[in-house]
């Protein structure tokens, strides 16, 4: 069983910003996963962020897409992970806003 979460954050960076923050800082936001420090790849296709992160023997999926006024995560969190989702939510929402707003 698999749990989707989606998690819009709004910025005023313009895109080319969002998108250079989000790959600088791209490591904060994959610890916010318990269990993290397994195998990473990420992906990028113009201003959308394909990733996948293995977290306690199972594959976390996501799609980053950076928009001129907002950042959207779309995650696929399977098996126990989806369980906790609306904490992970929270703590990705937080590093996400920390990410697109401080200098």
């Amino acid at each position: 069983m698999t749990n989707s979460i989606t998690i819009s954050i709004p910025h005023q960076l313009g895109r080319a910003e969002a998108r250079r923050r989000i790959e600088a800082g791209f490591a904060k936001v994959t610890r916010v996963f318990p269990g993290s420090g397994g195998a990473c790849s990420k992906r990028w296709d113009g201003d959308e962020l394909s990733f996948s992160v293995v977290v306690m023997g199972q594959t976390i999926a996501g799609l980053v897409k950076v928009h001129e006024v907002t950042v959207t995560m779309d995650i696929q969190l399977p098996g126990i992970l989806g369980m906790i989702a609306g904490g992970l939510k929270d703590r990705l929402r937080k590093v996400g806003h920390v990410l697109l707003t401080r200098d």
